[in-house]
C-alpha cells in the first residue's frame, strides 16, 4: 500500500477484492517512496547544417546547391536523433517495424528521453500536445486521460507498451518510466491491430527505458503548484563481459496539492527493465507497478446541455473546484512483459512478445447537466468500482528477399488480446447546484449492481513492402484479419448478450523519394471498432452490428531541410456511426462524421543554439449523415478547426549551460453542440521557463523551471465525450501551474 492516507480514503471499503498481483512490486515501490510567446513569426529557415555530436560546431552549407545535403542524425544513447536532441529519427509503426521518418508513408513522430525530462510533463497528453497541432488535449488532471488526434479521441487505455496493445497503465501513463512516446496519426488497423477501446485518430506506444553502456544513477527532486513535492530515481546498469546484461530502475512518488483548489494526488511508481542482448537474440522483460489517488477530481466536467440553454456559462480560472470534495479515484495498474527475437539468418527473423496487466480501479465522480443560462446543474452522483486482467501477446516472422530488381520486407504475424472486467456500478441521487456557487453535500449513499464483461480480440497480418529504383519507390501493401468476441454477465454469472465478429482490414501506401532530403506519400488504411447491439426497443433489438470500419485516406511530404525538418499531410478521415431509424425502427449504421484536415509540423535547430518544434492545423469535421437533418454539413462537437503550436528553445551564449524555454498554443473556436448553436471562443496560451546545467564536484546538476499559462487565462477546455452531442466535459482549462525540478547525475 502506498500511502496511509488511503485508509482514511472517503471511498468505502464495498468493493471487490483487487486481483492477484503477477509479480510482488509493493517493496520495490515502498522503497522508491523512501528514496527520495514567442509567435509564429521567425520561421524563415535557414539550410544550416550541423556535423554529428551535440557539441559539434554548425558546418557550411555547400556552396552552389540550392538544398543542403541531408545530414547524418546525432546519436545520443545509440539512439539517432534529430539535431537538438528533441526528437528520434525512426519511430515504431506497427508490423512495419522501426523506420526511419523519411522512409515512413505515415505521419509520425517520436519524443526523445531528453525532451520529455525536460518538459516536466506529467502524463502522456500534456507531452505530446505540447507542440503537435494535430493533438488537443480536451481535459485537464481528470480521472482518465483524454486527447484528441485528428478530431478524433484517443484512449489511454488503447496505447501501447513496447508494442504490445492493453499493456500501457490504466487510465493515465506516467512519462518517467518512458525513454521514448511514438505518436502515429490516422488509424492503424493493420500495423497494430485493432484498439479495445477503438481510437480512431492515432495511437500512441511507449518505449521503456533501457541501460545503456554508460552507467547512469540521477535523482529528481520535483515541485509542482500549489504544494506537491516529489521525487524520482533513475538508475541503469551493464554487465558482462560484452555488457549483453542491462537493468533500468525507475521511482517516483510525489503527494501534494495540485493548482486546482482542493484537489490532491498521491502518485508512486516503482518500473524496472531488464535487457538481455546476444549475436543473434534479444530479449526484455519490463515490470512495473503504479498507483495513483486523485482527490477532488472532476471527471466529466459538465456532461451534456439541456435544450433551453443559449449560452455558455463564463469560464473560472482553472483553479476552480467544479467536484465535490468527496469526488475521488484510486487507480491500481501492474504489468509484466516479455520481448525477445531471434536472427534465424541475415533475412530472417522470429519474433514475439507476452504480456500481462492486473487493474484495480475505484472512482465515485458526478456527472453534471447545465439545465439553464442561470447556471444552474443537474448532478448524477455514482460510483466505478472495478478489476480486471488483461493478457496481449504477438508472434510472428518477417524478413526480406529480392525478386529480380524489386526488394521486399515482409512480416508475419498473430495477435491474442483477452481481457476481463468485473464491475459494481453504484448509482446516487440525483440533486441540482450552480455552477456559479457550488454545493454538493456530503458523499450519497450508492446503490449497487454488479456485471462483468469479457473481451477477446485475436487477429493475423500479413504486411510486404516492395523497394524499386534502388529504394527510391516504396510500395506497402497488406492485410489484417480482425476477429472480436465480447460478451456480457450479470451479478450471477448469467450471459446477457454475446458478439463474434470478423472483418478484413486492408491497407497500402506509396512513399518515392524524390531527392535524400524529399519524401512524399499517400497511403488509404482502415481502423475498426466493436459494432454495438441493437437497443431493446429496436426492431432488431439484441443484433451485433459487424465491426464499425473507418477509412482514412492521406497525401504527405516530409522535408529534411538541414537541421530543420518539415512535415505536410492531408488527410481524410470518415468514422461511421449507428442509431435506430426513426422510419423503420432498425438499428444500424446511418450517420457519419468525416474530418478533412491539413497538417504542418516543424522540428529542428534553425540556428546554433536555437531549437522550435511547432506547426499548424485546419480540421473539418463535419456530419456528413446525421439522426437529425439539422446537423447535416455542422462542424462536430468539441472539435476545433485551427490549431498552432509553437515550442521554443534558446541557449544564452553570455552564460554557458542556461537555456530559455517557452512555448504558444491557440486553439479556435470549438462547438458545444452539434448544431452549431452554441460554441466556446478561441483561446491562446503561454508558458515560460528554464533550464540550467552545470557541474559541481564533478557532478552533473540540471534545474529546471516551468510556468504554465502564465497568463492564468480562464477558458472551457471543450467537449470529449457530450454523449448527445453537447457538453463541456473537458471541464476548465488548467490554471497558472509552477513545475520546478533539479537533477543530480553521478
Amino acid at each position: 500500500m502506498l500511502s496511509q492516507k488511503r485508509s482514511a480514503s472517503p471511498i468505502s471499503t464495498t468493493r471487490r477484492l483487487a486481483p492477484q498481483s503477477v509479480f510482488p512490486l509493493n517493496k520495490l515501490l515502498s522503497a522508491t517512496r523512501l528514496a527520495l510567446l514567442v509567435g509564429f513569426g521567425g520561421i524563415a529557415l535557414a539550410p544550416t547544417a550541423l556535423a554529428q555530436g551535440t557539441d559539434a560546431a554548425p558546418a557550411k552549407a555547400q556552396a552552389g546547391n540550392s538544398a543542403p545535403e541531408r545530414l547524418a542524425p546525432v546519436v545520443v544513447q545509440g539512439r539517432r536523433v534529430y539535431a537538438g536532441g528533441q526528437l528520434a529519427t525512426d519511430s515504431r509503426v506497427g508490423v512495419l517495424g522501426n523506420l526511419d521518418v523519411m522512409d515512413t508513408p505515415f505521419s509520425t513522430i517520436s519524443y526523445t528521453e531528453d525532451y520529455v525530462e525536460n518538459q516536466q510533463a506529467r502524463d502522456i497528453g500534456t507531452l505530446i500536445g505540447a507542440a503537435d497541432a494535430s493533438v488537443y488535449v480536451a481535459s485537464k488532471r481528470s480521472v482518465k486521460e483524454t486527447f484528441n488526434i485528428r478530431g478524433f479521441p484517443t484512449s489511454a487505455n488503447d496505447m501501447t507498451f513496447n508494442g504490445l496493445i492493453g499493456m500501457a497503465p490504466n487510465q493515465r501513463s506516467s512519462t518517467e518510466m518512458a525513454a521514448r512516446v511514438e505518436v502515429l496519426k490516422g488509424p492503424s488497423t493493420l500495423l497494430n491491430g485493432m484498439p479495445p477501446e477503438g481510437s480512431l485518430g492515432g495511437s500512441v506506444n511507449i518505449v521503456p527505458k533501457r541501460a545503456s553502456n554508460t552507467p547512469l544513477t540521477s535523482i529528481t527532486a520535483t515541485y509542482e503548484s500549489d504544494n506537491m513535492p516529489g521525487v524520482h530515481l533513475d538508475v541503469g546498469r551493464r554487465f558482462g563481459d560484452k555488457q549483453q546484461w542491462g537493468v533500468r530502475f525507475n521511482g517516483v512518488y510525489r503527494n501534494g496539492d495540485t493548482a486546482v483548489d482542493k484537489q490532491k494526488q498521491d502518485m508512486g511508481l516503482a518500473s524496472l527493465g531488464l535487457d538481455w542482448r546476444g549475436e543473434r537474440a534479444r530479449v526484455s522483460l519490463d515490470l512495473y507497478k503504479q498507483r495513483e489517488r486523485l482527490d477532488g477530481i472532476n471527471y466529466f466536467g459538465i456532461f451534456s446541455i439541456a435544450p433551453g440553454v443559449t449560452q455558455v456559462p463564463t469560464p473560472k480560472t482553472g483553479d476552480y473546484q467544479l467536484a465535490p470534495d468527496w469526488a475521488a479515484s484510486i487507480n491500481n495498474t501492474q504489468m509484466a512483459m516479455l520481448r525477445g527475437e531471434y536472427e534465424l539468418s541475415d533475412a530472417l527473423t522470429l519474433f514475439g512478445a507476452w504480456g500481462q496487466r492486473d487493474v484495480d480501479f475505484d472512482a465515485q465522480i458526478t456527472r453534471n447537466q447545465l439545465l439553464n443560462n442561470a447556471g444552474d446543474i443537474n448532478v448524477n452522483a455514482f460510483r466505478l468500482i472495478s478489476d480486471g486482467t488483461q493478457k496481449s501477446g504477438e508472434a510472428g516472422v518477417r524478413g526480406h528477399f529480392d525478386t529480380g530488381k524489386i526488394q521486399h520486407k515482409w512480416s508475419l504475424v498473430a495477435t491474442r488480446y483477452t481481457s476481463r472486467w468485473n464491475y459494481q456500478d453504484g448509482r446516487g441521487p440525483s440533486f441540482t447546484t450552480n455552477y456559479y456557487a457550488p454545493s454538493f453535500g456530503p458523499k450519497p449513499a450508492f446503490r449497487y449492481m454488479g456485471r462483468s464483461v469479457e473481451d477477446k480480440l485475436g487477429s493475423i497480418a500479413l504486411v510486404d513492402t516492395l523497394s524499386f529504383m534502388d529504394g527510391k519507390v516504396q510500395w506497402t501493401v497488406g492485410t489484417r484479419r480482425q476477429n472480436v468476441q465480447s460478451s456480457n454477465y450479470d451479478a450471477a454469472g448469467a450471459q446477457t448478450s454475446n458478439y463474434d465478429q470478423s472483418r478484413w482490414s486492408p491497407a497500402t501506401a506509396l512513399l518515392v523519394k524524390l531527392s535524400d532530403q524529399l519524401s512524399v506519400y499517400g497511403n488509404y488504411i482502415q481502423g475498426l471498432n466493436k459494432g454495438d447491439p441493437a437497443p431493446a426497443a429496436a426492431k432488431n433489438a439484441g443484433e451485433s452490428l459487424q465491426p464499425y470500419q473507418t477509412e482514412q485516406y492521406e497525401l504527405g511530404a516530409k522535408l529534411d531541410w538541414g537541421s530543420i525538418t518539415h512535415s505536410l499531410s492531408l488527410f481524410q478521415i470518415a468514422r461511421p456511426s449507428a442509431y435506430t431509424s426513426p422510419d423503420s425502427n432498425v438499428f444500424g449504421v446511418y450517420g457519419e462524421q468525416r474530418n478533412r484536415g491539413l497538417e504542418w509540423s516543424f522540428w529542428g535547430e534553425a540556428s546554433r543554439g536555437l531549437r522550435l518544434m511547432g506547426g499548424a492545423s485546419y480540421t473539418k469535421a463535419e456530419l456528413t449523415k446525421a439522426l437529425d437533418p439539422t446537423h447535416l454539413g455542422k462542424q462536430a462537437t468539441g472539435v476545433p478547426k485551427v490549431m498552432a503550436k509553437l515550442g521554443v528553445e534558446y541557449d544564452i551564449a553570455a552564460l554557458p549551460g542556461l537555456t530559455a524555454t517557452g512555448n504558444a498554443q491557440y486553439v479556435g473556436e470549438r462547438f458545444v453542440r452539434d448544431n452549431n448553436q452554441l460554441s466556446l471562443p478561441s483561446y491562446t496560451l503561454f508558458d515560460l521557463g528554464a533550464r540550467y546545467t552545470t557541474k559541481v564536484a564533478s557532478k552533473e546538476i540540471t534545474l529546471r523551471a516551468t510556468v504554465q499559462n502564465v497568463a492564468n487565462r480562464a477558458y472551457w477546455a471543450g467537449s470529449w465525450s457530450g454523449g448527445d452531442g453537447s457538453g463541456l466535459s473537458g471541464g476548465l482549462g488548467a490554471p497558472r501551474t509552477l513545475l520546478l525540478s533539479g537533477t543530480l547525475s553521478f
